[in-house]
């Protein structure tokens, strides 16, 4: 899951060396920390949040094969 959201966000950014993710597990709850730059942050949430609410679908589905509650931080 990590990898996979690593993946699609430096895709998205200018500045792809910035992009940083950190996974914090908790019993039944995943959290995932997705750190950019600050210039690169509309980007990776795009308009109305789309692109975020897709990323967060992504990771919805290996979470759940797992029976793990998960969530997306953007910072």
């Amino acid at each position: 899951m990590h990898d996979l959201i690593e993946y699609v966000a430096r895709g998205l950014v200018d500045n792809p060396e910035a992009v940083r993710v950190r996974e914090i597990r908790y019993p039944g709850e995943i959290i995932l920390e997705l750190v950019v730059a600050s210039e690169d942050k509309g980007k990776v949430i795009g308009r109305e949040g789309r692109i975020a609410q897709a990323m967060r679908a992504l990771l919805r589905v290996p979470s759940l094969r797992e029976g793990l509650r998960s969530s997306l931080e953007i910072r």
